[in-house]
Protein backbone atom coordinates (compact mmCIF):
# COMPACT_ATOMS: atom_id res chain seq x y z
CA UNK A 1 0.00 0.00 0.00
CA UNK A 2 2.99 2.45 0.83
CA UNK A 3 4.11 1.45 -2.31
CA UNK A 4 1.27 2.61 -4.71
CA UNK A 5 0.85 5.95 -2.46
CA UNK A 6 4.52 6.84 -3.19
CA UNK A 7 3.80 6.29 -6.61
CA UNK A 8 0.96 8.88 -6.38
CA UNK A 9 2.35 11.42 -4.30
CA UNK A 10 6.15 11.23 -5.06
CA UNK A 11 6.19 14.46 -6.78
CA UNK A 12 4.51 16.06 -3.87
CA UNK A 13 7.51 15.63 -1.45
CA UNK A 14 10.06 16.82 -3.94
CA UNK A 15 7.89 20.09 -4.14
CA UNK A 16 7.15 20.04 -0.37
CA UNK A 17 11.45 19.83 0.15
CA UNK A 18 11.63 22.54 -1.93
CA UNK A 19 9.29 24.91 -1.11
CA UNK A 20 10.75 23.96 2.64
CA UNK A 21 14.48 24.97 1.40
CA UNK A 22 13.14 28.58 -0.51
CA UNK A 23 11.51 29.27 3.09
CA UNK A 24 14.15 28.98 5.15
CA UNK A 25 16.72 30.80 2.58
CA UNK A 26 14.02 33.53 2.85
CA UNK A 27 13.95 33.22 6.60
CA UNK A 28 17.79 33.74 7.06
CA UNK A 29 17.85 36.56 4.60
CA UNK A 30 15.53 38.78 6.50
CA UNK A 31 17.27 37.93 9.90
CA UNK A 32 20.79 38.81 8.14
CA UNK A 33 18.77 41.79 6.65
CA UNK A 34 17.13 42.59 9.77
CA UNK A 35 20.24 42.36 12.29
CA UNK A 36 22.51 44.17 9.81
CA UNK A 37 20.20 47.10 9.65
CA UNK A 38 19.34 47.62 13.32
CA UNK A 39 23.21 47.27 13.78
CA UNK A 40 23.78 50.00 11.60
CA UNK A 41 21.00 52.27 13.11
CA UNK A 42 22.43 51.55 16.48
CA UNK A 43 26.12 52.30 15.46
CA UNK A 44 24.24 55.96 13.70
CA UNK A 45 22.07 56.53 16.61
CA UNK A 46 24.05 55.13 19.21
Amino acid sequence: MSDELSEDYGDLGERRNRRIRVIAWVTIVAMILVGGGSTVLSLLFG
